[in-house]
């Protein structure tokens, strides 16, 4: 019932605040940190994520994951309940204030399983400064080690008559 794209997508958006460059994934491209990186790779400094299913604290975790691991701010909207459990959620690419300070809670929003309009706003100066001064994101990524991320093998326990590439 479901047809996954070809890519992952990035464009600039002009804001009140000056141009924001936003990466888009869905629900099930969010459990896999390789989406959020690609797009991270191509400039996104803000992923926007439409979802589709229960979101427990495992998956708002690993939302939460994506925007640390990639430096780059979070959004994602929910279905509200009965038919998921809402729980749309935004998270800020800035963990640690300072070089030296301890880290922050990056939670800006969450909202609750009924429906409702939320706003989360990302200071994009503090994320890109951020992003110029701490090691994660792009500086200091070794590619070169990383070859067996885009091999299309697939071992036990994994194999599965019917996945799809």
């Amino acid at each position: 019932v479901l047809t996954p794209g070809d890519g992952f997508g990035v464009c600039a958006l002009d804001t009140e605040g000056g141009e924001v460059k936003i990466g888009a994934m869905i629900c099930y491209d969010r459990e896999f940190p390789e989406s959020a990186r690609i797009l991270m790779l191509q400039g996104a400094e803000l992923i926007l994520t439409p979802n589709a299913c229960t979101l427990d604290d495992a998956r708002i975790g690993q939302f939460r994951a994506r925007a640390f691991e990639n430096m780059v701010g979070v959004a994602m909207a929910n279905y509200a309940a009965p038919r998921n459990n809402g729980h749309s959620v935004a998270f800020d690419a800035v963990s640690f204030e300072t070089t030296d300070g301890e880290a922050k809670d990056t939670l800006i929003v969450e909202a609750g399983e009924s429906e409702g309009v939320f706003l989360a706003e990302f200071d994009m100066e503090k994320v890109r400064a951020y992003r110029k001064r701490e090691t994660w994101g792009n500086a200091y990524r070794r590619p070169r080690l990383y070859a067996l991320l885009t091999s299309a093998e697939i071992e036990e326990p994994f194999k599965r008559a019917d996945a799809t590439r």
